[in-house]
């Protein structure tokens, strides 16, 4: 019996007492790339550190593989928000690399060999192989954010839950973002993002989750940015999407909001 990388069922998750997602539900296809979309303040952010237990939850559940996270751990990888880091800490970028390791170096061991290589081939392949012994503070925005997504490759998981990966990079990092994340399908492995850009969904995306505190559409990306879901996610938000509704595929053409 095959299951969901990743199921979560009549979600609730609240700050100081108001709710931020209201009983969502959300059923993630395996080897695909999905995005997670929504107006700023909608719960994308939430939704995955939810699912993490990174925050608490109000009530609901999770299942990664059909079971709880602790029991999958090993099979899930997470890239923050890049601006959640402190990136001043006296680190090299294989380091930051090798801490993704932890679980098969273990706690407070040092770091062989075999790791370090592990560490300087995930940043070959995010295009970083001449930079592995650069502090972090020393990179660009952009080679920080492709720090990140190499730390998670050198984890080898099955699924990916990144936080705004394309956000504020340059069209070289944003490239090599792509590049990474097709790969990653190419080998069967499920990736999740949540992304702010409409112009881009169906260029980069398989599927799509619309939220807005609830999810309003989640499937194919054809099915899922029609006129009226999106009118549904961003109310007023999208001053194009008048013009829009005459055609179905004007997300690609919609204006950043």
């Amino acid at each position: 019996m095959s299951f969901n990388p990743l199921q979560i069922r009549s979600l609730n998750v609240a700050y100081h007492r108001k709710l931020v997602l209201w009983d969502a539900e959300v059923a993630i296809r395996p080897g695909k790339i999905t995005a997670i979309a929504g107006p700023n303040g909608a719960g994308k952010s939430t939704l995955l550190k939810a699912a993490l237990g990174l925050i608490p939850i109000t009530s609901g559940e999770v299942l990664f593989f059909g079971d709880s996270l602790k029991r999958n751990r090993n099979r899930v990888a997470y890239v923050p928000q890049r601006e959640s880091v402190d990136w001043d800490f006296p680190v090299t970028a294989r380091d930051v690399v090798a801490m993704g390791l932890y679980r098969s170096i273990g706690w407070c061991l040092p770091v062989r060999s075999s790791h370090r290589r592990l560490a300087e081939e995930a940043l070959a392949d995010v295009g970083l192989a001449d930079f592995s012994r650069r502090q972090i503070n020393q990179l660009s925005g952009g080679q920080q954010q492709r720090v990140f997504l190499a730390r998670a490759l050198a984890q080898k998981a099955d699924l990916y839950l990144m936080d705004e990966p394309f956000a504020s990079v340059d069209a070289a990092t944003e490239q090599a973002i792509l590049t990474v994340l097709n790969r990653l399908k190419e080998h069967g492995r499920t990736v999740v993002c949540v992304h702010h850009d409409l112009q881009t969904v169906s260029e980069y995306f398989d599927d799509a989750i619309l939220l807005n505190m609830r999810v309003v559409a989640q499937g194919a990306v054809g099915d899922v940015l029609t006129p009226e879901n999106l009118r549904k996610t961003y109310g007023a938000r999208l001053p194009l999407l008048d013009e829009a509704v005459t055609d179905l595929s004007m997300p690609k053409t919609l204006q950043k909001f």
